[in-house]
């Protein structure tokens, strides 16, 4: 049974010194000053926890409006206003529902009498809502793998939590994970203040990655769906949601969208994080073939900055014999390791490109290198190179490998492998070997603490062993500088 709400007197009881009237309009935040008493509300007790969720957008449940947004702590409805003659008020009546919080400014009022409610119970709802991280927590937060539980007592992984996929868009949720691990860009949209002046990527993909590494939450999951619709209309419907798209585009044009956002005299987090430098030394094809030594031919030097190095399989064999159902499925699928890729930019490999020969020789290395394995041959993504790629996923030389001039003890750590799933088929039309794509085609391995490993498959998150990472098609790579 509902406790009946305290009602003043007609000669003004010591009722009113809990009260903060509100007479204000439907559309304004009268949220300036704070009562001068602690406040304990008898409905506190109504609040429900299990029904609140504050990943989706901020939207009122029957006008449609995004401003002045409360949520009812009881059924995890959103409204919009407090005063008399708005949605929020008319639901507390209708519903006997008498708590809401202000999404944006988290003060909690009890309606319809319209006072605020001060109680240090409401602090955990606020910190789900707005995450906030102090520097102590941001130097603490790689030096431990922290596990927290859900109000179902559910374990799960900070950092390494299920993303909700709507329609296609598991190829986003694997570069969300990646930049919520890739650490100085985590960092800075961990401690990013004064969010409601942020441009709506930066401030919807900061509460994506602040929620991630919540220990507190009241669900084991995160919808991202704010984010993932912005992503699409910045886009312009480039990443849209009815079909699967290449992650490695969405990965670039992140990169550079955020840049452009956060930058400071043409300089980022994200640009200091993971662009490097490189030369390129450029010939013409019909010199360097008229001349046996190719150091005579003069070529045109040029530097340029890369976000990511595009590494090219080598071609599938043409003739292997097809599997049966007896036989291991991977016993026809070459192998390369991953140095061997990497000699494309080691400064002496000539690559031959539009009737032109190039040398690339990486001369910064990033503290972050983002390496793009190139199995899709054709832009719709349905041809498919299965080469299986061999690597450590610890104290890689990429200096060494590269010949960096002054960096060759520089080595790097992996800290997340997007890959790709899918089994391949015949088409009936021409005998192509094509991809079938499974509904949720991209997942991510990503390391959390010193060794420990997760595979991040949309909702699912389970723990692996190292040795496992490799015998998945690799797409994306994330090396961090030891």
């Amino acid at each position: 049974m509902p406790r009946k709400r305290p009602v003043p007197d007609e000669t003004g009881s010591e009722a009113l010194k809990h009260l903060k009237i509100d007479d204000t309009s439907s559309d304004s935040d009268p949220s300036d000053t704070e009562p001068t008493e602690h406040v304990t509300d008898a409905f506190l007790d109504t609040i429900c926890r299990n029904s609140l969720d504050f990943d989706f957008e901020e939207q009122c449940s029957v006008s449609l409006s995004t401003t002045n947004i409360y949520a009812c702590l009881v059924c995890g409805k959103y409204f919009q206003g407090r005063g008399q003659q708005t949605h929020a008020y008319f639901h507390s009546i209708n519903d006997e529902h008498h708590v809401f919080i202000n999404l944006k400014t988290l003060h909690v009022y009890v309606l319809p009498d319209n006072y605020e409610a001060m109680d240090k119970s409401l602090n955990d709802i606020k910190d789900v809502i707005q995450p906030t991280y102090s520097t102590r927590d941001i130097m603490r937060i790689d030096d431990i793998i922290g596990h927290g539980h859900d109000l179902m007592g559910r374990p799960y992984t900070v950092g390494c939590v299920g993303l909700n996929h709507v329609k296609h868009t598991s190829y986003i949720n694997v570069i969300i994970q990646t930049l919520a691990h890739i650490h100085p860009i985590r960092n800075f949209l961990l401690t990013l203040s004064n969010l409601d002046k942020r441009p709506p990527l930066v401030r919807k993909l900061s509460m994506v990655v602040r929620r991630m590494w919540h220990a507190r939450r009241f669900k084991a999951h995160i919808s991202p769906h704010e984010c993932v619709q912005e992503i699409v209309v910045l886009s312009k419907g480039r990443f849209g949601l009815d079909e699967e798209a290449d992650p490695f585009e969405l990965l670039v044009w992140m990169l550079n969208t955020l840049h452009g956002m956060v930058q400071r005299k043409k300089m980022s987090v994200v640009y200091e994080t993971v662009r490097g430098k490189m030369q390129v030394a450029t010939r013409k094809v019909q010199d360097v073939l008229q001349d046996d030594m190719v150091e005579d031919v003069e070529a045109t030097i040029s530097t340029m900055p890369f976000l990511a190095l595009s590494l090219e399989l080598p071609p599938t064999p043409l003739f292997t014999h097809p599997s049966t159902d007896d036989e291991d499925e991977r016993a026809n699928i070459p192998q390369v390791a991953l140095g061997t890729l990497l000699q494309r930019y080691d400064g002496t490999t000539m690559v031959e490109t539009n009737g032109l020969v190039q040398q690339y020789t990486v001369t910064n290395l990033p503290a972050y290198i983002v390496c793009h394995v190139k199995r899709f041959t054709k832009h719709n993504m349905l041809e498919k190179n299965p080469t299986v790629v061999n690597f450590p996923v610890c104290n890689v030389p990429f200096g060494e490998l590269l010949h960096v001039h002054g960096s060759t003890s520089v080595t790097y750590d992996l800290v997340v492998n997007v890959c790709h799933v899918g089994h391949q088929g015949k088409s009936a039309v021409d005998g192509v070997v094509l991809t079938e794509f499974e509904e949720s085609p991209f997942f991510a391995y990503v390391r959390q603490g010193e060794n420990s490993w997760f595979r991040v498959h949309d909702l699912r998150v389970e723990p692996v062993m190292p040795q496992m990472l490799f015998l998945s098609d690799s797409y994306i790579q994330v090396w961090q500088r030891n």
